[in-house]
């Protein structure tokens, strides 16, 4: 990733590049893998969320492959800069992560396992990095599309803090959980790029350290708080 090295401190919207109105490339319009379209509309009732995980690249595939998906899209949230390119996100200045967009059916695959899927498949507590990637977009983070999925991102969160206390591990999670704003779709050649590219690059490492998806899913269900 082309970010390596990459600025660590977020910067102020009098500080970020000015973008665009509109995309400066053509976006891909459906998935490689599935063929299902990348963008809204999708179909009613499925759920949206936007996970960031350091490089999407092998984020985006953790979550094409888990059944109940029914798309992924990989693209950059949470700045301040519109249509962003590429460069411009890893130049550090429009505050931007790199995440990944999962469309889910929640016929067949619910949140809880999804946010397990997040945590357990990086380290949410390292800041502006994930691993050797450094910098403000590979930061953890996620941005929920509803008030319901971002109290229990948040919960979810605070679970997976308190598995690392448990398990010894001494440095605070990090991850941002907010509200979902603008979302721009990544250039076509960062879609499903592991597909095209199976040898290239994935950056996911985990801690070892499960999430108790069984308190999340017993909250969720309305059974309140678990201690």
């Amino acid at each position: 990733m082309i970010g390596t090295g990459g600025k660590t401190r977020l910067p102020t919207p009098g500080e970020a590049l000015p973008g665009r109105p509109a995309a400066a490339y053509p976006l891909a319009e459906r998935h490689a893998v599935t063929g299902r379209p990348l963008h809204p509309p999708f179909p009613g009732g499925f759920g949206v969320i936007l996970f960031g995980m350091g490089c999407f690249w092998g984020a985006e595939r953790l979550f094409w492959r888990e059944p109940g998906v029914w798309v992924t899209c990989v693209g950059y949230a949470g700045g301040h800069t519109p249509w962003p390119t590429y460069a411009e996100v890893c130049s550090g200045r429009t505050g931007h992560a790199e995440v990944v967009r999962v469309v889910w059916d929640p016929a067949r695959v619910d949140l809880p396992r999804l946010l397990q899927l997040f945590f357990e498949n990086h380290d949410p507590t390292q800041g502006m990095r994930q691993g050797a990637d450094v910098g403000t977009q590979y930061r953890s983070a996620i941005y929920a599309t509803t008030d319901a999925d971002l109290a229990l991102a948040r919960r979810a969160r605070d679970l997976y803090a308190e598995a690392l206390a448990r398990a010894g591990r001494v440095r605070s999670v990090t991850t941002e959980v907010a509200p979902a704003g603008p979302f721009y779709p990544a250039e076509p050649a960062h879609q499903q790029y592991l597909a095209r590219n199976p040898g290239g690059y994935c950056g996911l490492a985990g801690t070892g350290v499960r999430l108790p998806v069984e308190v999340l899913r017993a909250e969720a269900a309305g059974a309140g708080p678990s201690r």
